[in-house]
């Protein structure tokens, strides 16, 4: 007499060597599942991002379906070869609306079965699901113990789902007997399907160990060669250790995922086993390995998407070099790049187009200098006639000093607290200064018109990249309206007024630091326009 309870031993081992340290949810999701074991209703899979639920659900499911029939199975001359399980998964982030989850879903079951029953109806509702799942799962001819297995991925992030959904799709298996329902999710609410004694399996985030077990054994996230020099042993014992060097330093402090970890090894890997390659070192000195890769353990530069620029001229030697070797960077190196290039990817400076960073420079202009050292610092006649007596040039920046300090002034003034200033005053140093400021000749357009229009009028217009870019610094409070005569974007009198009036009132939202990065970025020394 052949057994109620059974489960495929040998697919499961199969499957743990493919997805290691998830021997107990491996198990006990197949006997959820499995027509032979203990089979279930409803099943909630549940855990936090990458931790193999999707992948170890979506993986045990075609193993099940491609399982050989066996005579005890009932698979038999007269079954025709036909499996006890088949499967369908629907993913919810591919869905954008509750309508489109339904209609998915069926063609995804439609699909499994290969259906040949008739024309499908649309499905713009639960009912209409119930019906065409119902039509075909139900009122056709099975082996006896044959079940289907749907599953929704990620159904907890569905966009525009209606409040019952998840409750209604759970009575499917009450209507289909042999219909399982799997719901894959990040964090289970107490009554999420409303029905009782659903079963629910955790997959738990992975610790240390379990993180080095799998990138030492999985063979998609193993070094792709054998290092110089060394054995394949050395080479897997160097990895493992690697691993656990890179977890502690750079996954562990920002939670990163497997997938996560896994990047980062292999981006640091042939710079942790360049002194190896070298001839330097050896793979069983890993202190010294660390000591020298330690500049990359301690800043995620490297890790940040980028392009990388290849110097057109050889520059002196900052690299190690030895005869015969491929030229390895040097902590000291990593650290010279990191303040000459880099700027990190969510900075301003990188952030903002040139006219808004342009017109970010005139604002802060604008709230720390008095009005009357305007004619002074960004006159046209003030510069020729200083140029005439051998004042600094446009490319070197003009700095000012006042002959005559205040007594009362102690502060330095962009220590301060910005002052308000007005629309057109901004953009009158944008137009004085931006011939200027340009690096290139085609970073703005030469042809731009500030203020006024081609007739030289003043009558107060302002070009349309300008506005644009006024309005892009308003909406990311960069700029703050002040005051409650005019309203405008982000102001504390926010009101119904246009943000391009001339007479309206701002205020820079940015300090110091941030300006003189944005400033450095274009080859301008705010500091050389401020007046003490």
């Amino acid at each position: 007499m052949a057994s109620l309870f059974e489960l495929p031993d040998d697919l499961l081992a199969t499957l743990v060597e493919t997805f290691p340290c998830r021997d107990a949810q491996i198990r006990a999701l197949a006997t959820l599942l499995y027509p032979r074991a203990a089979p279930c209703r409803n099943l909630i899979i549940h855990g936090t991002e990458a931790t193999g639920k999707s992948a170890v659900a979506a993986r045990l499911l075609e193993l099940l379906r491609d399982k050989p029939p066996s005579p005890d199975d009932g698979g038999g001359d007269d079954s025709g070869g036909r499996n006890l399980l088949n499967y369908a998964i629907v993913k919810s982030v591919e869905c954008v609306t509750g309508r489109h989850l339904f209609e998915r879903t069926v063609g995804s079951v439609a699909d499994a079965l290969q259906w040949e029953g008739g024309a499908i109806g649309r499905c713009e509702t639960i009912a209409a699901l119930t019906v065409e799942l119902t039509r075909m799962l139900k009122y056709v001819e099975r082996e006896a113990g044959w079940r289907f297995v749907l599953v929704f991925d990620g159904i907890d992030r569905q966009r525009e789902a209606p409040p019952t959904l998840l409750p209604a799709l759970a009575r499917l298996s009450e209507i289909i007997p042999n219909l399982t329902t799997v719901f894959i999710l990040t964090t289970p609410s107490p009554s999420l399907l409303r029905v009782s004694t659903a079963p629910q399996l955790y997959f738990p985030p992975y610790t240390k160990s379990e993180y080095v077990t799998i990138l030492s054994r999985s063979p998609q996230y193993q070094p792709p060669t054998t290092l110089p020099n060394t054995t394949a042993q050395e080479t897997t014992d160097l990895w493992a250790r690697f691993a656990a060097a890179v977890h502690d330093a750079l996954a562990k402090p920002a939670s990163r995922t497997l997938p996560g970890l896994a990047r980062a090894c292999a981006a640091l890997w042939p710079r942790f086993t360049a002194p190896v390659a070298a001839g330097t070192h050896r793979a069983r000195e890993f202190t010294k390995l660390l000591v020298a890769a330690r500049a990359y353990f301690q800043d995620e530069s490297v890790l940040e998407p980028g392009i990388a620029l290849i110097p057109t001229k050889p520059r002196p030697s900052t690299t190690t070099t030895t005869p015969g070797t491929a030229t390895t960077p040097t902590a000291d190196t990593v650290k010279k790049r990191k303040g000459v290039s880099g700027s990190s990817t969510t900075d301003l400076a990188t952030l903002l187009p040139p006219t808004a960073r342009l017109l970010l420079i005139a604002a802060y202009l604008a709230s720390h200098n008095a009005p009357r050292h305007d004619q002074t610092l960004f006159s046209t006649w003030h510069q020729q006639r200083r140029r005439r007596r051998g004042g600094a040039g446009p490319g070197a920046g003009i700095r000012h000093r006042m002959a005559k300090k205040s007594k009362h002034r102690k502060i330095a003034r962009k220590l301060l607290g910005p002052s308000a200033f007005v629309l057109e005053r901004m953009v009158a140093i944008y137009a004085a200064t931006r011939r200027e400021w340009i690096s290139g000749p085609g970073d703005i357009d030469e042809e731009e018109v500030v203020v006024g229009r081609a007739g030289g009028s003043n009558g107060g217009y302002v070009d349309g990249d300008v506005g644009m870019a006024i309005a892009t610094l308003a909406s990311l409070r960069l700029l703050v309206r002040v005051g409650g005569g005019g309203g405008g974007v982000g102001g504390a009198g926010a009101g119904t007024g246009d943000t391009m009036d001339r007479g309206g009132k701002w205020r820079v939202g940015v300090g110091w630091e941030v300006v003189r990065g944005v400033g450095r970025s274009m080859g301008v020394e705010v500091e050389e326009w401020l007046v003490e």
